[in-house]
C-alpha cells in the first residue's frame, strides 16, 4: 500500500469513529420513550413494589370513575392520594429507590399505566420476574 492509500482508509476510519460518537452522544442526550420505560422496570423489580402499583393504579382509576359518576371531585383526589401512598411504600420500604416521578413526573406517570396495561396484558408478572414476556 502506498502513503496516499493509508492516509485515505485512516480519514475514512476517523470519520466513520467521529460519526459513531455522535450518534452515541445523541441516543444519550435524548433518550426514546422506550428507553425511559425500560429504566422505569428496572425500577420496579420487586414484586411487592409492582403490586403496590398495580394497587395504587387500580384505586386511581376507581377514583376516576367515581369521580365521573358523582360529579365530585373528592373520590379522585382519594384515589390519587392513595395510589402516590401505594406506589410510595412500594418503592420506600420494598424496592429501596427513590420514585422515578420525583425526576421525571409526566414520563413516570405514563410508564406507570403503561406498565398496568402491560400486567393486565400478561406481559409483566405480579408473581416473579421470570415471567415477564417483556425486556
Amino acid at each position: 500500500m502506498n502513503q496516499t492509500t493509508i492516509q485515505n482508509t485512516t480519514k475514512n476510519t476517523d470519520a466513520q469513529a467521529a460519526s459513531n460518537a455522535k450518534k452515541s452522544m445523541m441516543i444519550a442526550v435524548s433518550p426514546t420513550k422506550q428507553s425511559f420505560y425500560d429504566f422505569y422496570l428496572d425500577e420496579h423489580q420487586n414484586m411487592a413494589c409492582r403490586r403496590l402499583h398495580f394497587a395504587g393504579s387500580s384505586f386511581g382509576l376507581l377514583g376516576l370513575a367515581k369521580s365521573v359518576k358523582s360529579r365530585s371531585p373528592a373520590p379522585l383526589l382519594k384515589g390519587i392520594a392513595a395510589g402516590y401512598a401505594c406506589a410510595w411504600v412500594g418503592h420506600f420500604f420494598f424496592e429501596k429507590n427513590k420514585p422515578a416521578s420525583f425526576k421525571s413526573p409526566l414520563k413516570s406517570f405514563v410508564s406507570d399505566f403503561r406498565m398496568y396495561s402491560d400486567v393486565l396484558r400478561g406481559r409483566l408478572s405480579l408473581k416473579d420476574a421470570k415471567f415477564d414476556k417483556i425486556k
